[in-house]
């Protein structure tokens, strides 16, 4: 018995797609550019009339929602501050028709005047002092009142009662207690056998007395808002520090404390530019002296404009309040950004 093999076709033949090349079925045109490694451009799909009409008519009431205040901003706002950055580049005295270009004659004068150095540093020491020391008694008298102590709703309406009066009120009340013959403070110290300072007539004190006044009218403000905040924090946290035997000062400065970062960190902010511009506490205590020496950039641009009438020196030292705010403020954002804790 014969046995005849079969031919075997060759494995890898390409006859089959041969057939198919010359006219049988071809790939698709995906899958041939997919082997090819090429892709077509897909055409940009252009949204239709209505979806166009749509986003122009939401453009267009956004822009009328907003114009009222932008205008508002640029009239009162913007505009105010290029106005004052030109006249401080010239010499004017409210008399004269216009102003006369001067350059940087008023930069010059006021960098080299002697007292403007001492002008500055009392701006630091005022600003720094009120904020850092209203944010710290803030933060205690809110965790305070955040434990429920007895009449927490009286001890809340003193604490932000401060806030709600006048600066020209809050200079008033200060002025009678740091009266050294009648005051408060000739009370105070005379517990431990020492005499009252002149606090608003000497130039060691009157700093301190205007710094002691802005700092209890802030604190009302800073208090509230500490307190509130401390009320919002999870309480899941605090069980589980607890938990972990975390009590007292070590659970307030390794929990509370970061937990609040954004809320001190908008309270240094608004406050540091708060207390640049602070004026009526300062006018009605100490009226910038003895001297220069309760004299903030602030009450130098009102001594400069209303009563020397030098409109070009106090536009300068504006322009220098300004300048120092904006540097602060940039420091501060920038600093934020790493060290502020915003987890919830």
């Amino acid at each position: 018995m014969t046995v005849v093999a079969r031919p075997q076709p060759h494995r890898g033949s390409s006859a089959p797609h041969r057939a198919e090349g010359k006219g049988g079925p071809s790939a698709p045109s995906g899958a041939s550019a997919a082997g090819t490694g090429t892709h077509r451009p897909v055409a940009p799909r252009r949204p239709s009339a209505q979806r166009r009409r749509r986003r122009r008519r939401d453009a267009l009431l956004f822009g009328a929602l907003i114009a009222p205040n932008l205008i508002a901003i640029m009239v009162f706002s913007y505009y105010p501050a290029l106005y004052n950055i030109g006249l401080s580049f010239a010499e004017w005295d409210f008399v004269a028709p216009t102003p006369e270009f001067v350059g940087l004659e008023n930069y010059r004068d006021l960098l080299t005047d002697p007292s403007f150095g001492q002008v500055l540093l009392n701006t630091l020491i005022f600003t720094g002092v009120s904020v850092v020391g209203s944010i710290i008694c803030g933060l205690l008298l809110g965790s305070l009142l955040a434990t429920k102590v007895p009449l927490t709703g009286f001890a809340q309406t003193m604490a932000f009662a401060p806030h709600m009066l006048p600066g020209a009120a809050v200079g008033i009340l200060w002025l009678f207690m740091f009266d050294p013959n009648y005051g408060l403070s000739r009370w105070a110290f005379s517990l431990v056998g020492a005499a009252s300072p002149d606090w608003t007539t000497t130039s060691d004190w009157s700093l301190w007395a205007i710094t002691i006044a802005y700092t209890w009218q802030r604190l009302g403000f800073v208090t509230v808002i500490c307190y509130t905040a401390i009320l919002d924090l999870p309480k899941d946290l605090y069980e589980a520090a607890a938990l972990d035997g975390a009590h007292g000062w070590k659970l307030f400065l390794n929990l509370t404390l970061p937990l609040l970062s954004p809320i001190t960190f908008f309270l240094s902010v608004t406050g540091i530019i708060s207390a640049a511009q602070a004026f009526d506490i300062i006018s009605i205590m100490t009226d910038g002296g003895p001297g220069v020496s309760s004299t903030t950039l602030s009450w130098m641009i009102y001594e400069e404009a209303f009563k020397k009438f030098d409109i070009g020196s106090a536009s300068a030292a504006a322009t220098v309040l300004l300048v120092l705010l904006l540097v602060i403020t940039f420091v501060q954002v920038r600093y934020g950004e790493k060290k502020v804790n915003y987890a919830s």
